[in-house]
């Protein structure tokens, strides 16, 4: 499935069975080499797996999520993808889209449903969202006169999130204004909740950090990456989960001072800890802050896999007590926050500390379970 940022920030009403469909059942018949891939295996399992695709290819041309809608204008075809082909259809109200459509909702690429476009229009354009994926496939293996055009020759943008107004340009048809940006709106950034620890912890660096012009903090996935954002501008890097602690290592060992890793509970115990047991193992020229707010804050509010569990993974993997620490980031600690930070920072070796404070959503939500008892 491609997950694009659009889809991953719809809602809709869905329907369910009433009773759940049975589980398959337990497969015993399965040859054991085809889950080992040694080399040997490998090879034999490859030659299977290149076999299916012309059947897997057959299943897409067949299947019912893929559909080719014809029209009478065949000047210009459409190729439409996931969300894409909702903005389409948002761009003709009635439905009626006057030029022939493939709707591609399954892959691989249907290629005979494709060539029929390619064969009967004069032009055909690629509406899909991310990168140019399925037009990159068109260009590559499909014959026929069509000139394909798309995100790679202009007619929509080479990056960013597709809207139905670039689409209806794309086309030809009038904007919609309902799309356009009003000037007197003031932008909306996302921002750190009110009574958020992780507030009180970049307001503890920034202000340690001042005796520090060439310090480089290095952050994390998670609600805390906010943190590079005004007021705070803390951070000075977010890669991917896990990076912080990692990218800071290996600045200490090409001889950056100070290096701060900051991050969140959930994504320490998700691809940190690795990191940390590599830091400690060389006893790092680090410090590393591990910002816990109980909970995994930015993707709902579960459980963290480490909750309570952090200075005993963190001793675990070799820190020491004399160098592990852990504060409440409230704004009447900031004396003892500050001076501990500084304190890590001069010393010449591996420090964890670990701001604990509970987010402010799950804090508001256990209140009123509490209230409602």
């Amino acid at each position: 499935m491609r997950v694009t940022t659009r889809m991953a920030h719809s809602r809709a009403v869905v329907e369910v069975a009433e009773e759940s469909k049975a589980q398959n059942e337990l497969n015993y018949n399965a040859k054991a080499s085809n889950w080992v891939l040694l080399p040997a295996f490998a090879r034999k399992r490859n030659d299977v797996v290149t076999a299916q695709q012309p059947m897997l290819e057959q299943m897409a041309v067949e299947s019912a999520y893929n559909k080719y809608i014809d029209a009478p204008d065949h000047k210009l075809g459409i190729i439409a993808s996931g969300i894409a082909f909702n903005y389409l259809m948002e761009c003709y109200p009635d439905g009626k889209c006057p030029y022939p459509v493939l709707k591609v909702s399954q892959y691989p690429l249907p290629k005979q449903l494709v060539r029929r476009m390619t064969d009967d229009c004069e032009f055909v354009l690629v509406a899909e969202e991310g990168q140019p994926f399925i037009e990159d496939q068109v260009r590559g293996v499909m014959p026929g006169n069509a000139v394909i055009r798309g995100r790679l020759t202009g007619e929509l943008p080479r990056t960013g999130e597709l809207t139905p107004d670039l689409l209806k340009k794309a086309l030809g048809l009038p904007s919609d204004e309902a799309y356009k940006t009003c000037e007197d709106v003031a932008p909306r950034p996302p921002a750190l909740c009110q009574g958020c620890g992780h507030r009180d912890v970049y307001t503890a660096l920034n202000q340690v950090l001042l005796d520090y012009p060439n310090a480089r903090v290095f952050g994390d996935i998670g609600c805390y990456t906010l943190g590079f954002l005004p007021p705070y501008k803390a951070i000075h890097s977010c890669v991917d989960m896990g990076a912080s602690i990692t990218m800071a290592k290996g600045a200490a060992d090409a001889g950056q001072w100070p290096a701060l890793a900051i991050i969140g509970d959930s994504t320490f115990t998700h691809s940190g800890m690795t990191g940390l047991l590599d830091a400690a193992n060389e006893n790092a020229n680090i410090v590393v802050i591990i910002s816990d707010n109980l909970t995994t804050a930015m993707t709902g509010g579960q459980d963290s896999a480490g909750t309570n569990k952090f200075e005993a993974i963190c001793r675990a993997l070799g820190v020491s007590d004399e160098h592990l620490h852990v504060v409440n980031p409230i704004p009447k600690n900031m004396p003892e926050i500050t001076r501990i930070l500084k304190e890590e920072i001069e010393y010449n070796g591996l420090s964890v500390i670990i701001p604990r404070r509970e987010c402010m959503q799950t804090l508001q939500r256990h209140l009123k379970q509490k209230k409602a008892k």
